[in-house]
């Protein structure tokens, strides 16, 4: 073998191995082992989120939850399990009021009876959030396939990796920062807060106990918007249960609402008020604000596929469940 058929032959031997130790997500990633897997997803979503379409946001706040501890590889849907004695990523405080885990359990069931074995639970999670989106009126963005679950669970890690509604720009940045995501993506998946709803445990503090004093105000928020929180929802600092939209008069709609809110100084959340506290953040509000729901929809697009790519596990890491509440025995 010539100097240079050698060296050819051991730069695709490398390059094997490189791509068997960082195997790729692929678009239609099941096309041979399970043709139908993503039609069958579509079609369950399209038929049941118009029935509740609150779950749209739900969905796809589990999504984001599962990403961001030990990436999007199903975690947050493991249930204790006395063998274990572990508190899994479910009893966190940080995942105490997600929902959507019997509908993605739905979805497994049907998936499973097609092609039992194949899917995986954390590939089903990111499918269902972008297809209960688009039944919003929301934009379509590309899912590649390929993801396996993990084995792992724990309520600690969600409570260190998932930013709470509290945080100020600093530790949101940082919370992004260490799952590859920057100010801009921070930026358009809050905008994920145009829809769905929230508990006032999640933002009373800010009207009834801002400085740890009780009867203070966080003076970040707009006082016509804080008094009718406090009039007609939050009533007091110890409701758990009333639930309050993110977007008044939107929350049903993808749209750009959720933003021009915050220039208003009407973020429901610390958190989203904090993304007008730095020059770059407001930048970025600002362009959205003044563009089209198109531009906004396309950049929504980029960002949740990019989060979609957290920290993936992929070849023969991880495993695909059988149930996507407990591992494989």
């Amino acid at each position: 073998m010539s100097t240079f058929g050698l060296g050819l032959f051991v730069i695709c031997i490398v390059g094997i191995f490189l791509d068997a130790s960082h195997a790729q997500l692929q678009l239609n990633f099941y096309a041979k082992s399970c043709p139908k897997a993503e039609k069958i997803i579509e079609d369950y979503v399209h038929k049941h989120i118009p029935n509740a379409p609150s779950l749209a946001a739900a969905l796809l706040r589990l999504h984001f939850h599962d990403c961001f501890v030990r990436g999007c590889d199903g975690s947050v849907l493991l249930n204790f399990t006395s063998s274990t004695k572990n508190q899994t990523e479910k009893v966190a405080v940080p995942n105490q009021t997600l929902r959507g885990f019997s509908f993605i359990d739905g979805v497994k069931k049907i998936v499973e009876a097609e092609c039992p074995g194949v899917v995986s639970c954390a590939d089903i999670v990111t499918l269902v959030a972008r297809d209960s989106v688009v039944v919003t009126g929301g934009p379509f963005w590309n899912v590649p396939t390929g993801r396996r679950d993990g084995k792992i669970s724990n309520a600690s890690e969600a409570l260190a990796n998932i930013p709470p509604p509290t945080s100020n720009l600093s530790s949101l940045q940082t919370s992004f920062a260490n799952k590859g995501l920057d100010l801009k993506d921070l930026v358009l998946l809050s905008g994920a807060h145009t829809i769905g709803v929230s508990h006032c445990s999640s933002f009373s503090t800010r009207l009834y106990n801002f400085t740890g004093v009780l009867g203070t105000q966080d003076p970040s928020l707009d006082s016509e918007y804080a008094s009718n929180l406090k009039g007609k929802k939050c009533k007091s600092i110890n409701d758990n249960t009333t639930i309050v939209e993110m977007d008044p008069g939107s929350f049903r709609t993808f749209d750009l609402s959720y933003y021009k809110l915050l220039l208003k100084r009407r973020g429901l959340f610390q958190s989203d008020a904090a993304l007008t506290t730095s020059s770059t953040t407001k930048s970025y509000i600002n362009k959205l604000v003044k563009g089209s729901l198109e531009e906004f929809n396309a950049e929504f697009a980029k960002a949740m596929e990019k989060m979609g790519r957290i920290e993936v596990k992929t070849g023969s890491a991880g495993e695909i469940r059988k149930q996507c509440a407990f591992v494989n025995k």
